[in-house]
């Protein structure tokens, strides 16, 4: 299904992001850019450190690594349910990966390949 890359559907892309966002963690993020290349729209985001996140890498940081991934799969599946939801998008896969020292997180959204002959 083509993306129409204009910057109205980025600022809503990054709308949807930043909403899930502040859902998980009380809070948007730093930086956002989202990006439409034929079928994939790619989230470039800087993510806020949270205080919980900060105790809990002084303090346990295996289960804060382990906190980390299961945080990123509900983001996973969010973003998904809110794209599908509030743009109509038929979603192939959503891949994401996120790097907790930096607070930066890449998120791939692929979209279904329209499949008319």
């Amino acid at each position: 299904m083509p993306l129409t890359d204009s910057n109205e559907i980025k600022k809503q892309l990054c709308h949807i992001y930043n909403e899930v966002s502040k859902e998980l963690f009380g809070f948007g993020t730093t930086l956002l850019k989202a990006s439409i290349d034929h079928n994939i729209i790619t989230y470039q985001a800087r993510h806020r450190r949270s205080p919980r996140s900060t105790a809990l890498e002084g303090e346990a940081p295996t289960l804060k690594y382990e906190v980390d991934f299961y945080m990123s799969s509900i983001y996973k599946k969010r973003i998904r349910e809110k794209l599908e939801q509030e743009m109509g998008l038929a979603i192939e896969a959503v891949l994401r990966d996120y790097d907790p020292p930096t607070q930066w997180a890449i998120t791939n959204v692929i979209l279904r390949e329209s499949t008319t002959e």
